[in-house]
């Protein structure tokens, strides 16, 4: 392990029973209150964006726009929310999606991504992949290209990378951390 993952992972903390009995939830607070290990993230993701080619960078409601503004800014890129439904005013591109209980949707303003922009997704947790899938999708739908995911933290015991990879093609998916 390097010595940036164990940074990482000591700033991330367990919450067991949350949100459900069973659950153990990854809580990232704890990094992000530390700046040099929220600075040691937005340069590893940063890094990562630069490195597949990326020209805009997206981030999912809500945690990872949290990730991905400063990964924009440090990168030198331009920054475009993936929103909930509902949530961006004008003319939206909309992507259903399945949970595990149900479906949900999200939606990109339809003019703030081109063919010429390659993009990186950016989200804190690749869990069961139905998010970053359903955005991957309406990147495409947008018209622009996939650059590939990038995750602080991979859920491995999930499969969500298996549910993600026909959807991403060649692009690649990256995680600073494999749980």
């Amino acid at each position: 392990m390097t010595d940036i993952q164990e940074l990482l992972l000591s700033r991330i903390r367990d919450v067991p029973d949350y949100p459900k009995p069973g659950v153990v939830f990854k809580d990232i607070t704890p990094l992000l209150a530390d700046p040099a290990a929220f600075t040691a993230l937005t340069e590893a993701l940063a890094e990562l964006s630069l490195r597949n080619g990326a020209t805009r960078i997206v981030g999912l409601e809500a945690r990872g726009f949290i990730l991905a503004a400063p990964v924009a800014v440090r990168a030198g890129l331009g920054f475009v929310p993936v929103r909930k439904a509902g949530k961006l005013p004008g003319a939206t591109l909309r992507q259903a999606y399945e949970l595990e209980y149900g479906t949900a949707e999200i939606e990109v303003h339809a003019e703030d991504l081109t063919p010429e922009d390659r993009v990186m997704v950016i989200d804190d947790v690749l869990a069961t992949g139905g998010t970053a899938a359903a955005s991957v999708e309406l990147i495409r739908r947008a018209g622009a290209q996939v650059a590939g995911v990038a995750v602080l933290m991979e859920l491995s015991f999930l499969h969500g990378r298996q549910k993600l990879e026909p959807a991403l093609g060649a692009a690649p998916m990256e995680a600073v951390l494999t749980l």
